[in-house]
């Protein structure tokens, strides 16, 4: 497909777009840019985003990616009750991962690529089972350290959206891998905001 193509069809998905779709975006946007300013309310809009989308993956029969959405609805709930915790006592800052973390975090992605590279293989008629797998596995250790408020998590849905941005041009949904793009801009920044406050932090304890 060449440019002309390209704009067409985005054009087609615009005029398309149903209201809850629209809404599940503005609220998925919204958690992107609460997130980035360390703001709990990024737990909130993220739940309303993720119930939302649910409902239209299960529309479409989309049950895998549903269930994906389902774990994403959990970590959100664990995020929003320990960010929460921390702030009632008085931790609310965020920091550098330890290694045990980034240890857990890689170890995320490795097991979760591989369980759901042999699922989506074996199991389904997915086309891209390899780059589809990489892209839900490196987003949940993403969402695991967001939770444990860790400016590594940017790095790590950095690296999912990096994936998904060509993912979603191949699967002809240039809508969502326009977002994609956005929320990868977003997280750019959102690390070097992150990366701000534990230097502020530093200077305080110093």
């Amino acid at each position: 497909m060449n440019f002309q193509d390209w704009f067409k069809l985005f054009q087609e998905q615009i005029l398309h777009t149903s209201l809850i779709e629209w809404l599940a975006v503005g609220f998925g946007v919204s958690e992107v840019l609460l997130a980035k300013k360390n703001n709990i309310w990024l737990y909130p809009t993220g739940i309303i985003s993720i119930l939302l989308s649910m409902f239209l993956l299960l529309n479409v029969k989309l049950y895998a990616e549903t269930l994906l959405s389902i774990y994403y609805l959990v970590m959100s709930v664990y995020g929003w009750v320990i960010w929460k915790k921390r702030k009632q006592d008085g931790e609310n800052q965020v920091s550098w991962s330890s290694n045990k973390e980034l240890t857990i975090a890689v170890l995320i992605s490795v097991i979760g690529f591989g369980v759901l590279y042999l699922v989506l293989r074996h199991y389904t008629d997915s086309d891209v089972p390899l780059f589809d797998a990489f892209v839900s596995a490196t987003a949940w250790a993403g969402m695991w350290l967001l939770a444990k408020r860790k400016i590594e998590n940017w790095i790590f849905l950095n690296i999912s959206n990096i994936v998904a941005i060509p993912l979603l041009f191949h699967k002809k949904l240039p809508l969502m891998a326009c977002l994609t793009t956005f929320l990868f801009i977003v997280a750019i920044f959102g690390f070097l905001d992150w990366k701000k406050i534990i230097n502020k932090s530093k200077l305080k304890l110093a």
